[in-house]
């Protein structure tokens, strides 16, 4: 993608997504993510109702009366992208290309991030840690991060989201609000590092998946290729048999991908690629904020 067109796209997403993280998610994320923790802020004296275990011993015995310490929300929140990058994002039979949501949802996140002066990040993973974005703050930082989201060329194109959810454990120490973005399949299991990582953080998933992902049309003999390993074959999609076998694929790894997401205590969400991703990414703020 040569200069030019990079910029009319990233320009494009901004206008889109900066609008969305104003007029629409600016409260829903403000209410979802609260601030990492408390901070002190003054010592008043002891009122009735107050947790005695906010008791100031200190001041309480030169002042011969009790005292209390005050604290205030700790408001800057650090969130982090983990963004698949894996060969199946290319895939868009219906709608757009996975990625293109993908990116967009990802921008839509990261100015809303803006509008509550908070730092976001992003790893990029395909079967192995591709990019690591630093978390920072300020709109030229998020328009970089756009800009790697349209046009990063990952170098293997398989997926492991295990793999990238134990690197970003690793590599951001303390709590933060994280994002894992993807089509969710993966052969590998997952369950075991986002239950680590869910520890330690919050976590949340979106699953980005295409309608042909979901279900095979009738078209006859039609040759299909796998994006993330490149392996090809001929199928006869004709035939009811293969139809309800791949149903049946399809139904039992979304029943995988939703058990391990609910017992690593992971809200998600999930959206076609011809369905417009406010309302699940709305809900998935409005879940968040009623914990």
């Amino acid at each position: 993608m040569d200069a030019n067109e990079l910029l009319k796209k990233v320009r494009k997403i901004e206008i889109k997504t900066r609008g969305l993280s104003q007029n629409i998610f600016a409260g829903e994320y403000h209410s979802a993510f609260k601030g990492r923790g408390m901070m002190f802020s003054e010592v008043r004296e002891y009122q009735y109702g107050d947790d005695i275990r906010d008791i100031d011993w200190n001041v309480t015995a030169r002042q011969n009366r009790p005292h209390v310490k005050v604290y205030e929300e700790e408001r800057e929140l650090t969130v982090m992208l983990l963004v698949d990058v894996s060969g199946s994002r290319f895939f868009g039979a219906v709608g757009e290309e996975k990625r293109e949501m993908i990116a967009e949802i990802s921008a839509t996140l990261a100015f809303s991030t803006i509008q509550n002066n908070d730092k976001i990040g992003a790893i990029f993973f395909s079967d192995k840690v591709e990019k690591f974005i630093p978390p920072k703050k300020g709109r030229k930082h998020i328009l970089f991060l756009i800009r790697e989201l349209i046009d990063f060329q990952p170098e293997n194109r398989g997926t492991d989201i295990a793999h990238a959810v134990e690197y970003f454990t690793n590599a951001i120490k303390r709590r933060c609000t994280a994002f894992v973005i993807s089509d969710f399949i993966d052969k590998s299991d997952y369950r075991q590092a986002l239950t680590i990582a869910r520890n330690r953080h919050d976590v949340m998933a979106m699953q980005v998946y295409d309608k042909r992902d979901a279900q095979m049309p009738d078209v006859g003999l039609m040759r299909v290729a796998d994006l993330e390993t490149g392996d090809t074959r001929w199928i006869d999609t004709s035939s009811s048999k293969v139809r309800k076998a791949y149903d049946r694929w399809w139904y039992d790894r979304q029943q995988h991908m939703s058990a391990s997401l609910r017992a690593s205590r992971v809200d998600f969400g999930s959206v076609a690629t011809d369905e417009d991703y406010v309302k699940p990414l709305l809900s998935l703020f409005k879940n968040k904020s009623a914990r």
